[in-house]
């Protein structure tokens, strides 16, 4: 029996979570953003994160006895390859750079597996091969569409491996289509992503804003609150129906009350997140929502679970992801 192979141009309802897939050499290269307008954004760090395929996964239901997957990274950045199968993880395998194939047995039956490439690392991968399979199907439908953007506290690279991350947890508890716009360091309101969520359908959509902004100061007390409810109205206007939360920075100590280079404390930066939705609300915008970030990580929460008193550990991803799933659901509309 020869083995099912599943290349991301001929099956892409198998592959999730990538907004275009270009070839190159053989390989496919999944992005993040649009790479036919990668030019405009002008911001190299950003064109990077962008070929990094956090959320990125193939889903697919089969009989196949085991699985083999080639995939190339640039650098030692990159994190690990997880299979999930029934929606438990299954196998995780450490990559490092260059090539490298792998195999992974499965359980017998049928079963639905979803392999999840590196939430961190450039990376290309080849088709996904299953072997002894006598079919291989992806499901029936995209189920409930969740798209989330913010920076690297979304792209979770301290995550166990690519399966938890807080968004991926999220979309595995609830049941939800994920695709993620977590760019480490990167979140600056870049008008690129903006066209590309709004190109992008989407049930839901959460938007993670202020951290990179204080970090880098790239925005500042005469234009922060402004650019946060431009992106937050074009999104609008681009999906109208669907439901947008916004999460304002969780705790970061030591940068609350610290003014950087445009003279803004994180708690500044927070306000003016927050003063740009109750603003749009208070202007008529509907099902905007506004999500206190340090009610999802707090104070308390910072000692254990913050070893750099900016990023969340592992565990710290798993309480996001505790808090944040129900918060999501209850302002998601219905099936």
């Amino acid at each position: 029996m020869a083995p099912i192979q599943l290349a991301p141009d001929a099956r892409p309802a198998v592959w999730r979570g990538g907004l275009a897939w270009t070839e190159e050499g053989g390989s496919w290269q999944p992005w993040r953003l649009p790479p036919d307008r990668i030019a405009t954004a002008h911001a190299p760090g950003l064109v990077t994160r962008a070929r990094m395929p956090a959320g990125v996964r193939a889903v697919v239901r089969t009989d196949a006895t085991a699985l083999e997957l080639c995939t190339h990274a640039v650098d030692d950045d990159v994190t690990s390859l997880d299979v999930v199968v029934d929606g438990a993880l299954w196998r995780r395998t450490a990559l490092t750079a260059g090539a490298t194939t792998s195999h992974v047995a499965l359980p017998p039956g049928t079963k639905v597996i979803e392999v999840w490439l590196p939430q961190f690392g450039e990376i290309r991968t080849g088709p996904l091969v299953l072997h002894g399979a006598t079919y291989a199907t992806a499901p029936a439908d995209e189920g409930f569409r969740w798209l989330t953007y913010g920076s690297s506290i979304t792209q979770c690279r301290s995550a166990s491996g690519p399966s938890e991350t807080w968004p991926a947890l999220v979309a595995r508890r609830l049941g939800w289509d994920l695709t993620c716009l977590g760019f480490a360091g990167e979140c600056h309101l870049d008008p690129i992503v903006a066209r590309a969520i709004a190109r992008t359908p989407a049930d839901l959509i959460s938007l993670c804003l202020g951290i990179n902004v204080h970090g880098s100061a790239s925005l500042g007390p005469r234009t922060l609150t402004g650019q946060v409810s431009g992106f937050i109205q074009a999104v609008r206007d681009a999906h109208p129906q669907a439901p947008i939360a916004v999460i304002s920075p969780i705790v970061s100590p030591g940068r609350e009350r610290l003014a950087n280079q445009a003279m803004m404390t994180l708690d500044e930066v927070r306000g003016a997140v927050t003063d740009a939705v109750t603003t749009l609300r208070r202007c008529g915008v509907t099902d905007l929502h506004l999500v206190n970030g340090p009610s999802v990580f707090g104070a308390g929460d910072a000692r254990l679970l913050l070893p750099d008193a900016l990023h969340p550990n592992a565990d710290g991803y798993r309480l996001m992801a505790g808090r944040l799933a129900p918060r999501l659901a209850a302002i998601a509309p219905d099936p």
